[in-house]
């Protein structure tokens, strides 16, 4: 089983973490003697830069977070860093550990606007604590090393515009055009999805239109309004495809999801679907209800749940 995305992103900032703590360590104690002079930090960081694997920039900080010398980077110095007060942005205002190396959260950077993450290592003589040795990271330049994370496979609701929720009850149900051929449509994407390459769909019942992505071509999308979807001459565009092995939602429960999507659209008049999705790979179903509310559950919880658990 894959990692969820916080165990990913853990994965990823320790790989990286054991990558630079000790070069920053080793570059912090060659700091220390030369403290509070520019140009010889300078010097040192120079040197240092090309240990420090995927950095952007390094520089050192004193205890209020100014900077005391220039900014080393591929290019050489950057002067018109020096003095910069740097005690407000997010890695300052992170507690470093008692072992003296932070790596920090990702944030955005100032200077190009992009995600970023720097690396703090105390600079100590003796007991005493200087200051700071920082290592800028642009997250474009880090190697990705843990594996991209799957969604969960467990039921989800997320919560909706509160404005739309608190007015709920003064609103009800306008057919739309899907509605009034809502079995000819439904019975058109249930073609599309078993037969014809269609692995996802987006129904908008109230706007009465379908987004839909197949195995051909599954980096676009195509959108069938109210018309194609009344049109059963549209599945002579979508070549007949065997229905994919890896799909998680078996063939003949393609129907069954629809119909209850159908039921959920018109059992009731004030709450009701405005959109859903279906995912044969994932095996994942969507609502999206009139009170603004979404859910996000596996088919066969989906198909478990009749209309009166909605209702």
């Amino acid at each position: 089983m894959k990692n969820s995305w916080k165990e990913g992103i853990y994965l990823q900032r320790e790989a990286l973490a054991q990558q630079v703590h000790e070069p920053l360590a080793h570059l912090a104690e060659q700091c220390a003697p030369v403290w509070g002079d520019r140009e010889q930090l300078n010097a040192i960081l120079v040197q240092g830069f090309v240990d420090i694997p995927y950095c952007s920039f390094l520089y050192c900080l004193n205890t209020d977070g100014i900077q005391i010398c220039d900014n080393v980077g591929k290019a050489g110095l950057a002067p018109e860093h020096f003095g910069r007060d740097r005690s407000q942005r997010p890695y300052m205002k992170e507690a470093v550990p008692s072992w003296g190396f932070l790596l920090s959260d990702a944030y955005i950077g100032l200077l190009g606007h992009r995600p970023s993450l720097t690396a703090l290592h105390v600079v100590r003589t003796g007991s005493e604590v200087l200051g700071f040795l920082g290592a800028d990271f642009d997250l474009r330049d880090l190697p990705v090393t843990a594996e991209l994370y799957e969604e969960p496979g467990y039921w989800r609701q997320v919560k909706g515009d509160p404005a739309i929720r608190g007015n709920v009850f003064q609103q009800s149900r306008a057919e739309s055009l899907l509605d009034s051929n809502l079995e000819r449509g439904l019975s058109i994407l249930e073609e599309l999805l078993t037969q014809r390459g269609v692995f996802q769909c987006q129904i908008h019942f109230s706007s009465s239109q379908v987004t839909l992505w197949t195995v051909d071509d599954p980096f676009r999308y195509r959108i069938l309004e109210h018309e194609a979807l009344n049109d059963p001459d549209i599945c002579l565009l979508y070549p007949t495809r065997v229905y994919p092995n890896e799909a998680t939602i078996p063939q003949h429960n393609i129907a069954k999801i629809l119909d209850t999507l159908r039921s959920l659209r018109l059992a009731d008049p004030t709450i009701y679907l405005r959109t859903a999705s279906i995912n044969t790979f994932n095996g994942m179903i969507s609502l999206t209800f009139s009170c603004d509310g979404s859910h996000y559950m596996p088919y066969v919880e989906f198909l478990l749940k009749d209309t009166s658990f909605w209702f």
